[in-house]
């Protein structure tokens, strides 16, 4: 629930409405909209263009020492750190939760969303493709092809692994952590060509998942700094 925020329960046990600064296409600004978006939390999004480096400016480093987006204004404090703020949101906002009850429920939760978190985010982030261009004159088709290469090597074991558990439309009976940090990464591989067709459990909680308003609402088409963006698309 973005920019002109919607009423919502969860606004009366706030000491203000959430800023969330981000960039429409960063995959971790992507997590934070659809955590907030599925706990029903009112947010602003106040939009830093990635490319234009404004993230590194001292108006937002002085801030946000690292520099990175997305930061989250929340409860008097500046939050930087994606996974660390969807760890932080569950616990002050537990309702509905990201991370299930059971110990062990949790535990796989966790693997596979960390294994996206860790595993992929770090050698494809912009500034890595950016230094691999400027200092290495690796051409466009080259960076794509390192791009696609990482998505293959977590990817393919987290395919394996939700076979093993047989999961359908959710891990579990809804979306909560893994769902939030995968949609944003298949939206990338997508952009970068990447096959899914042998992932077949992974594509089947991506549709699942983009069949939901929440989602809809915080996918990259829908944000405001998206230079194609047209009001008309979002979802009510």
């Amino acid at each position: 629930m973005r920019s002109m925020s919607r009423p919502c329960e969860a606004l009366a046990a706030m000491s203000g409405v959430m800023r969330l600064h981000g960039y429409y296409r960063s995959s971790t600004s992507y997590r934070l909209r659809i955590a907030l978006e599925l706990k029903g939390l009112a947010y602003e999004s106040v939009p830093v263009n990635l490319v234009k480096g404004e993230q590194k400016g001292s108006a937002f480093t002085t801030r946000n020492p690292f520099g990175s987006v997305p930061m989250l204004e929340a409860d008097g404090r500046d939050r930087a750190q994606s996974m660390a703020m969807l760890e932080w949101l569950d616990e002050a906002y537990p309702e509905p939760p990201l991370l299930p009850s059971a110990a062990e429920d949790r535990y796989t939760v966790r693997e596979l969303a960390y294994a996206i978190a860790t595993e992929l985010h770090a050698p494809l982030n912009l500034p890595v493709l950016k230094w691999l261009k400027d200092e290495y004159d690796k051409s466009q088709d080259e960076i794509e092809v390192w791009y696609r290469h990482w998505l293959a090597r977590t990817l393919d074991p987290v395919e394996a692994r939700l076979a093993q558990l047989g999961t359908k439309r959710f891990v579990l009976d809804a979306p909560g952590l893994f769902e939030t940090v995968l949609m944003p990464q298949l939206y990338n591989a997508r952009r970068f060509a990447f096959d899914l067709t042998s992932h077949r459990h992974i594509t089947a909680i991506e549709e699942a998942c983009l069949a939901l308003p929440a989602f809809q609402r915080a996918h990259p088409d829908n944000q405001p700094d998206n230079p194609d963006f047209r009001p008309e698309r979002e979802t009510a």
